[in-house]
């Protein structure tokens, strides 16, 4: 027996080894080693007491904080591994030049059954600073708009005060801090759910994802008080406002006529108009049209306070008029003008209306319209500039104005194109023509 095993040995030997060999050769056609990428694999530190134990906090850097990891095996372990399975872990007491920690890399459940994994990058890169801490008051803020008829009344953060920890060069860059409630469509005292936000001095938004701060689960929010808002009437009484012997009050009038106030609703409820008194209009012996400008703050009953602000200020407006005379208002709109250069436009800055006073029998004045009879030459004004230019004013047989009438203007280039400028020219002299057959026709 013993002898038919030894025989041919060397034969058997080298049957066996090229069998050996036949089968790695299969097998590693069949399920070769291959290497697989897998991206995105979150980096998970270890013993950050390392780090915080000393007042100090750290940041994860240059995109570090995930990795792409290669793996290396037979393919039919690489098929089986999935990217939940890898681990990427930074051990914070392998920190060097307190700014790398070296990342190690397993394949949970693989043990033994891969030939590697490969981290990149294989470093996590930190940057340490030192920790602060900080107590802020929070400002209230809102963005959007409520309902029509109300208006935000006043607000309160919940909480008034926060603490904020983080590293020591961005608590000591915060300027402000607000809680923002959104409150688009509100109708009702509402507590609102807020962002905070933080700003430097600068008023730039401060990135919070270096901080934490105490604010827990619930956050912070905006008690929201809501105002309603009613447009009210002025009433003046114009008892004290007397013209001088020989003259007659005329027209009187008050702009705005009305003003938006705010406040709760049984209050405003109980408001109809807003009265100014006979003291705040004491003007006697006028001879000539008077502009007189209110405040009306300190008329506004209890409690009622104006929706917009600068909103304070009324103008009042009274005609005096001789006998035998009438008062026109006339739009600057509506003057004609003559003769503009070419390339320049016309400004009344903050003239609206001029006011003129015609004197003549009464039949002819109440049937007189001063519509198209009202115009400007502009024949010596060629140049950009102010001018106070004498108002020209067409009128019935009988008749005369009471006192010269002039306008102040501002001639500006003009930025038409030549074609509209034409085209502006033409049309004014369309309508000096109309007023001039207009007027023969009278």
């Amino acid at each position: 027996m013993r002898k038919r095993i030894t025989n041919n040995l060397a034969l058997k030997i080298l049957a066996f080894l090229i069998t050996a060999f036949l089968w790695l050769v299969v097998v590693n056609i069949d399920d070769p080693v291959d290497d697989k990428t897998f991206s995105n694999i979150p980096v998970q530190v270890t013993h950050e007491e390392v780090i915080t134990d000393n007042n100090n906090t750290y940041q994860i850097v240059d995109n570090t904080q995930e990795i792409n990891v290669t793996v290396t095996a037979q393919r039919s372990v690489l098929d089986k591994i999935r990217t939940e399975d890898i681990v990427a872990t930074a051990n914070m007491k392998e920190l060097t030049l307190r700014t790398q920690v070296p990342i190690e890399v397993t394949v949970k459940g693989y043990t033994g059954k891969y030939e590697k994994a490969t981290a990149n990058p294989r470093n996590l890169q930190i940057q340490i600073d030192e920790e602060a801490k900080n107590n802020f008051p929070i400002t209230p803020t809102t963005t959007g708009t409520v309902r029509n008829g109300y208006e935000v009344g006043s607000l309160k953060a919940l909480p008034e005060k926060v603490t904020l920890r983080g590293p020591k060069r961005i608590i000591n860059n915060i300027a402000k801090v607000t809680a923002e409630a959104n409150v688009s469509g509100l109708s009702e005292d509402e507590t609102v759910e807020a962002k905070l936000v933080l700003y430097d001095a600068n008023n730039n938004v401060i990135d919070q994802t270096l901080l934490a701060n105490n604010l827990g689960k619930e956050g912070v929010s905006v008690e929201v008080e809501l105002l309603q808002v009613k447009s009210v009437p002025l009433k003046v009484d114009t008892s004290e406002v007397s013209a001088a012997e020989g003259y007659k009050l005329g027209k009187i009038t008050v702009e705005p006529q009305e003003v938006e106030v705010t406040g709760d609703k049984s209050t405003l409820a109980g408001i109809s108009e807003i009265d100014i008194p006979p003291s705040a209009l004491k003007l006697e012996e006028l001879t000539q049209r008077t502009e007189q400008t209110i405040d009306i703050s300190s008329y506004l009953p209890s409690g009622v306070s104006l929706a917009e602000e600068n909103a304070n200020k009324v103008v009042i407006s009274i005609q005096v008029q001789q006998p035998g005379t009438k008062s026109f208002e006339i739009s600057t709109g509506s003057i004609i003008l003559e003769n503009i250069a070419d390339g320049l436009s016309i400004n009344y800055g903050s003239t609206v209306d001029l006011e003129i006073q015609v004197k003549g029998p009464n039949d002819v004045l109440n049937l007189f319209s001063p519509a198209k009879k009202v115009s400007i030459d502009l024949k010596n004004y060629t140049e950009p500039g102010t001018y106070t230019v004498p108002v020209s004013v067409e009128l019935p047989d009988g008749c005369k104005l009471v006192n010269e009438v002039n306008v102040e203007i501002t001639l500006e280039n003009s930025k038409q194109s030549s074609k509209t400028q034409g085209e502006s020219q033409n049309s004014s002299q369309t309508k000096t023509d109309e007023n001039n057959q207009s007027g023969q026709s009278e």
